[in-house]
């Protein structure tokens, strides 16, 4: 596989991470060959505590397992929720295998200490937040995060009623204390982008896709450094 159109798994425990994804390869990388892995069940198992701690890190491993067996160079998680079953998944693997957040919660610790959080799977609070942690203990600052979870965002989005996913995603951002930046927890939550600009104007709105096909594209591509930067995150409080 050609260094130039690398071969990149997508991994997906919810099919409503499809869509944005697939927007920021289109916008940044669209010589990338992707390829989607779907569990939807990780999502409902994990919130339900159906699936044993032990037997939900087994099925990270065997999805990266499978990942690498297809040919793929680069491995991207978009379940926000899993943080500590793909830390334990990725180990021992040269290639690069991404959380979710990472490029994201990178970005979000340069640009101040006070960070809010908004989710629409309440799960994926205590994951990133953990993540925005140690992320602060890497650059020595001491990260305060706050967070609010849009109930009835996600089930919205299930439905296809986006509005209604936007509003509350939205609603939720507005709830927020005064902070340095906002992150969007989720993949699916990278549409409420604009919504949550509306209410918060003053405070940069950072989503996880771009970023992380930006991080990717920064680590494959030869050609990478000769492009524009993208923007980091999805800044939403720039043109």
């Amino acid at each position: 596989m050609s260094s130039s159109h690398p071969r990149i798994a997508l991994i997906h425990a919810t099919p409503l991470s499809l869509r944005p994804i697939a927007v920021a390869f289109s916008e940044l990388w669209p010589e990338a060959r992707t390829f989607n892995v779907l569990d939807d069940s990780l999502a409902p198992d994990k919130e339900r505590g159906d699936s044993a701690p032990e037997l939900m890190f087994k099925r990270f491993a065997d999805l990266t397992r499978y990942a690498v067996s297809c040919g793929s160079q680069a491995i991207l998680f978009t379940c926000s929720a899993f943080g500590a079953e793909i830390a334990a998944a990725r180990e021992g693997y040269v290639l690069p295998i991404l959380k979710p957040n990472e490029a994201m919660v990178d970005s979000a610790v340069l640009r101040g200490v006070h960070i809010g959080v908004v989710a629409t799977f309440g799960p994926t609070i205590t994951t990133i937040r953990a993540e925005l942690e140690a992320a602060g203990r890497a650059v020595e600052r001491t990260i305060r995060c706050v967070s609010e979870v849009a109930d009835g965002a996600f089930s919205a989005l299930e439905a296809g009623d986006e509005h209604t996913h936007d509003r509350l995603v939205a609603a939720a951002a507005e709830r927020l204390p005064c902070v340095d930046v906002i992150l969007l927890a989720q993949f699916s939550m990278a549409r409420a982008r604009t919504a949550v600009s509306s209410v918060r104007p003053d405070v940069p709105v950072l989503t996880s896709p771009h970023a992380a096909v930006d991080q990717l594209r920064q680590r494959l591509s030869p050609a990478a450094g000769s492009r524009p930067p993208a923007k980091v995150g999805g800044d939403a409080s720039r043109p």
